[in-house]
């Protein structure tokens, strides 16, 4: 008995804090901005070390100020780490609930894309209203009628039930690839519908086969279905690949 309860006890000590602390039927009752924020943070997680106010400012389209405000609520309920002048942090419980917040986006863009036939440049607005109202149970009911899918529209990984980034291939920015180097889209890191509506035109969507032909000041030289552009790199950014040679 005893070799037992020991096994449990150390089970329980390795899960992680969000599974213990967090609870999504019985989370802190917040508003739709501080689920926002809390996503945000999040998402730039993805792609830096380090989150500050202005990178938070600048993502949200507001004033510091503005931010600085939300950040000392948001401490207060024990969602983020913060000092002032210093970088802000998600807690666990933090995590776990920017996490619910964009298994449901991601979910519902996936299913406007798939069943009601929006475009991948229209799905983010209509996912952003709908986020934070859908019920567990609409959230279950969409997941199951889409199998369980791992990634949305834009190649941005869907948390699982648990709350866990699903396995995704190592991936590049299309910046960083060589010349002459062959790849796949993977994921398009930005919503901007323009930009989204721009590289569908240009056939460079997710799961499409490029190469990289060229680069200079002015871009990136891509070739796709035997027609090649040039893409500034203030959109070539966006776009993440999974090399020829990793598949």
């Amino acid at each position: 008995m005893y070799i037992i309860l020991s096994f449990v006890l150390l089970y329980i000590l390795h899960l992680p804090m969000s599974i213990l602390n967090y609870n999504r039927s019985n989370n802190p009752r917040l508003s739709e901005s501080q689920e926002d924020y809390l996503k945000e943070i999040f998402k730039l997680n993805e792609v830096n070390t380090t989150v500050s106010l202005q990178d938070l400012a600048d993502r949200l389209k507001v004033k510091p100020a503005s931010v600085t405000g939300m950040m000392k609520k948001l401490k207060q309920l024990g969602l983020v780490t913060y000092e002032p002048y210093k970088e802000v942090a998600l807690t666990d419980v933090g995590e776990a609930i920017a996490l619910e917040v964009l298994r449901h986006h991601r979910l519902l863009e996936l299913y406007l894309a798939r069943h009601l036939n929006y475009s991948w440049d229209e799905i983010h607005e209509e996912a952003e209203r709908l986020e934070h109202v859908i019920s567990e149970k609409f959230e279950a009911a969409i997941a199951e009628l889409m199998g369980h899918p791992t990634h949305d529209p834009h190649g941005d990984p869907i948390p699982t039930i648990d709350l866990e980034i699903p396995d995704s291939p190592n991936l590049t920015a299309v910046t960083a690839v060589k010349e002459n180097n062959h790849a796949i889209i993977r994921r398009v890191m930005t919503q901007d519908s323009d930009i989204l509506n721009m590289l569908s035109r240009l056939d460079l969507t997710i799961h499409s086969k490029i190469t990289v032909t060229g680069k200079d000041n002015a871009g990136i030289r891509i070739r796709v279905n035997e027609n090649q552009y040039l893409l500034p790199h203030s959109i070539a950014r966006f776009v993440w690949v999974e090399l020829a040679s990793n598949i």
